[in-house]
């Protein structure tokens, strides 16, 4: 497991080449929960998502053997993105292999920024794919099973941590586990008190499983939220998320795509699912913990169209 030291690390590392994003007081999330909001705007990152710190944290790290190599990575959408835009700007040659239920908009992204771009039928054969290229001699950057990827996006609780009021419940989304591993590594050294909440959606639950039985295990998935979609969590994501977050809550994709409704109308801010699942998170655990709460909302990307929300919306009958 990775340490305070290692994240700390990591902030001087990509210090200069990431986005310290804001952390502001949310009035409008304040009125609409019931008790005070602070929202780590992560979604302004400059590839849209905290993805971008943990792929500075390992391109940054590699050997010019592995530079020359040529990096490879998985991903739901946000992950390639990062990768392939911070490839780019380092002058390294990438490959992002993605399933073709990633969002359009992010394979454009991916692509426009000098990526090549694998499609495959689902997350399975991406990863399958990933590995196959990783043998062959690319280098793997990947989305979470890596200690240097975790202190990266643990940069995001630094931040949190130094630039927040006082907090009692901080809430973060779960695809893989690299988010919330870092940033409960960095909390859990900077502010020990905090209670720290997961989030998944339903179809996408590979952490709470993992949780459920002990170890990481396969999920079937079936979420529309294709940035939280891993095929399985990885022993490493596992055993940090298993010692150092209270809890992994699920809700299902209606009301993740709700959520970022609700974040567009209450907060300003416009997110993808992956974020707009906190919400009705924050709801349950107002539930667990009372009114005294003071919560904290790392939103972790804005990288969605606005078709594709209208077209959620739809398909779930919101408005």
């Amino acid at each position: 497991m990775i340490g305070i030291t290692d994240v700390e690390a990591a902030a001087d590392l990509i210090a200069g080449h990431v986005v310290h994003t804001p952390t502001v007081s949310s009035p409008g999330l304040t009125a609409l929960l019931g008790v005070p909001v602070t929202a780590k705007l992560e979604l302004l990152q400059r590839t849209g998502s905290f993805k971008a710190r943990g792929a500075t944290a390992k391109l940054l790290s590699l050997t010019d053997a592995q530079r020359a190599a040529g990096v490879v990575a998985v991903s739901g959408g946000n992950h390639g993105i990062a990768l392939a835009m911070t490839a780019a700007a380092l002058e390294v040659k990438a490959t992002v292999v993605m399933p073709r239920s990633a969002p359009v908009r992010a394979v454009e992204i991916a692509r426009d920024a000098g990526a090549s771009v694998r499609l495959t039928d689902d997350m399975d054969g991406a990863f399958a794919l990933v590995t196959r290229l990783r043998d062959e001699g690319l280098t793997l950057v990947h989305p979470f099973d890596d200690p240097l990827v975790i202190a990266g996006q643990g940069t995001v609780g630094l931040e949190l941590a130094d630039d927040a009021g006082d907090l009692t419940d901080v809430l973060v989304s779960v695809g893989g586990g690299g988010l919330v591993a870092g940033v409960a590594v960095a909390l859990r050294a900077r502010r020990p008190g905090v209670r720290i909440w997961g989030v998944e959606t339903e179809g996408a639950e590979a952490m709470s499983e993992a949780l459920a039985v002990g170890e990481p295990v396969p999920v079937a998935l079936s979420s529309i939220v294709s940035t939280l979609s891993a095929p399985s969590v990885s022993q490493l994501t596992y055993d940090h998320v298993s010692a150092l977050v209270d809890e992994v809550l699920v809700v299902p994709d209606r009301e993740a795509v709700r959520g970022v409704l609700d974040l567009a109308e209450h907060a300003k801010v416009w997110t993808e699912p992956a974020a707009g699942c906190l919400l009705p998170a924050a709801r349950r655990v107002l539930e667990r913990v009372g009114d005294d709460a003071r919560l904290g909302l790392v939103v972790c990307g804005g990288n969605a169209t606005t078709s594709d929300v209208l077209r959620w919306a739809a398909d779930f009958g919101l408005r």
